[in-house]
């Protein structure tokens, strides 16, 4: 029989796709209650239930019409869209931005519409030194979700700060390698000066010595889900 018309099967993934939901939601309060290690597990177990679900086993099922530009999603899509949406939320909370910026665009997979996760997707972006990216995804977010153009445009500007800050301590960085280098550099030469030639090789040319310069000085912020 087809897939989609097997009593049997229709059943068993309704009931994986029930049970996914229901740790979903699990989840779901975690997140609300503060509890983002739990809502992470939770998110995770949900996922291990529903992805790989057969669509076209659920009841209703019809295949896409490939002539049709608006497809619609089935409810294996759009669980699957919100798990890895508010997963990303929690990456968020840790700042674990890589994981974050992945589980964002794994959402984004399943509905490009998906501001909560283009929003979360830039401010990864940005945390992970993309700044070009970020500003050119959340500047096009603005234009499409308008709603949100106050928090958006109070990302940018955090995110520009912290890039101008950025620039200044690696500025400040390479200006102390640089005084070390020239400092290094002159007590080489007043060494060298001082070196007699007897120590020199044998060849009779002065013995080279390179001064390695010191290392430089180091210096010492959701969506609901």
């Amino acid at each position: 029989m087809e897939g989609g018309t097997d009593p049997v099967r229709q059943q068993e993934t309704a009931r994986k796709l029930n049970q996914g939901k229901e740790l979903k939601d699990k989840a779901d309060a975690a997140f609300k209650a503060g509890d983002v290690k739990a809502a992470l597990m939770g998110y995770h177990q949900s996922l291990l239930w529903v992805q790989g679900l057969d669509k076209s086993a659920l009841p209703g099922y019809a295949a896409p019409d490939p002539n049709s530009k608006n497809q619609q999603k089935s409810e294996i899509d759009d669980i699957l869209e919100k798990i890895h949406s508010n997963m990303s939320a929690c990456h968020v909370k840790n700042g674990n931005w890589k994981r974050a910026m992945e589980s964002a665009d794994k959402a984004i997979a399943k509905n490009d519409k998906n501001y909560k996760a283009i929003f979360r997707k830039g401010k990864a972006l940005g945390e992970l030194g993309y700044f070009e990216k970020a500003e050119k995804l959340l500047t096009q977010l603005k234009k499409d979700n308008p709603t949100d153009e106050a928090i958006i445009d109070a990302e940018l500007a955090r995110q520009h700060a912290k890039d101008k800050e950025r620039e200044r301590i690696h500025s400040k960085k390479f200006r102390g390698f640089l005084s070390n280098k020239k400092l290094s550099t002159s007590t080489s030469e007043s060494s060298e000066r001082n070196v007699p030639l007897s120590t020199g090789h044998a060849t009779g040319h002065i013995e080279e010595v390179e001064v390695e310069p010191s290392p430089a000085p180091t210096v010492p912020d959701e969506d609901k889900a």
